[in-house]
């Protein structure tokens, strides 16, 4: 019998929601918390695991870019879009007190209040992608449509 996976607050989110998700656990390496390396671990292609990035703009605040494993987010990009002049990453010792989530578990579901989130259009490309499930060591197998759905998310382009 298959040993039962713990429910992240993301995933009881989804749950709450009615929205399909598989939890996929993957094996941590503290010293590579990278995408690539995670993607390597799920032995699937870079560009179907999405990392969440946190950032700030100096006019709107806090908001949250969805990328693939693969793309540096294009900072001017991603602060024209978010309705700022100028954006930067948020640093990581405030990503916990701001979302809720630690680096490499920070996922686009369930921070601790919602940001304005965007989400690279490439996910539309897939059937599903990947997005970390809250922990490290775990991730969220969905389709894009319902993380869109789920995040209120924006499609555009970040990278």
């Amino acid at each position: 019998m298959a040993k039962k996976l713990p429910k992240t607050n993301a995933a009881r989110l989804l749950d709450a929601a009615h929205i399909a998700y598989t939890l996929i656990p993957y094996e941590v390496d503290e010293s590579n918390l990278a995408a690539d390396h995670v993607a390597e671990q799920l032995g699937e292609p870079i560009e179907r695991v999405f990392k969440t990035l946190v950032l700030r703009g100096d006019r709107t605040g806090i908001f949250v870019c969805v990328v693939p494993g693969d793309c540096e987010v294009n900072l001017k990009t991603a602060a024209r879009v978010s309705g700022n002049k100028s954006a930067e990453m948020i640093h990581v010792r405030e990503l916990l007190a701001t979302t809720g989530y630690i680096r490499g578990g920070c996922s686009p579901i369930g921070m601790r209040k919602p940001f304005p989130t965007y989400i690279h259009s490439t996910c539309e490309k897939f059937d599903k992608i990947y997005v970390s499930a809250g922990v490290r060591g775990m991730q969220i197998c969905i389709a894009p449509a319902d993380l869109i759905r789920i995040s209120s998310a924006v499609v555009t382009e970040l990278c």
